[in-house]
């Protein structure tokens, strides 16, 4: 088996323009939103053994607010290719970068990561699965986190349609700690 955690960036501070996009970074909600994810994946024991991650400012800004919460020191690779990536963009990354990790967590972009998730799951065979798709289906803001599980051997194996969702935590559903 293996777990995919696909984490949208935490809210940015608007503008940029095309040229500062990649610069961006988080602002103050975004920061704390981070966080609080951070708290949920140590909660629920989401705690991945190699994680990708797009390499601008906002997701590495994401990352470093929710590495500091985890008890544990994951592989981090920061990577150009997943910058505003599309879902098959990403989706290869994972085959091709995934390693032997079996929790496996990418921090990256809307609409890619969100597109990724719903190609990726297949149909829900419970209702509790069915109400997180929903959810997932509905919106998938900043810094939402998507847990989906694969009855596979290894991350090059990976199709659309077959990943159960295990998880869909979005910050505003979570407690101010």
């Amino acid at each position: 088996m293996r777990r995919l955690l696909l984490l949208r960036h935490a809210k940015a501070v608007a503008g940029g323009g095309k040229s500062g996009d990649h610069l961006r970074g988080l602002n103050e909600r975004g920061r704390k939103d981070a966080a609080k994810m951070a708290t949920a994946l140590q909660h629920n024991d989401y705690i991945p053994q190699l994680v990708l991650c797009s390499a601008s400012k906002r997701t590495v800004e994401t990352w470093e607010h929710v590495a500091p919460e985890l008890d544990a020191t994951p592989k981090v690779e920061f990577l150009e290719s997943l910058y505003l990536a599309s879902w098959k963009t990403i989706a290869q990354t994972i085959r091709d970068d995934g390693g032997g990790a079996p929790v496996l967590l990418v921090i990256g972009h809307n609409p890619g990561i969100e597109e990724l998730a719903q190609a990726l799951l297949r149909k829900p065979q419970s209702e509790p699965e069915r109400k997180q798709l929903d959810l997932l289906k509905e919106k998938f803001p900043t810094a939402a986190l998507a847990v989906i599980d694969f009855a596979i051997d290894t991350w090059s194996e990976i199709s659309t349609g077959t990943g159960a969702l295990t998880d869909f935590i979005k910050p505003k559903a979570l407690t101010d700690e």
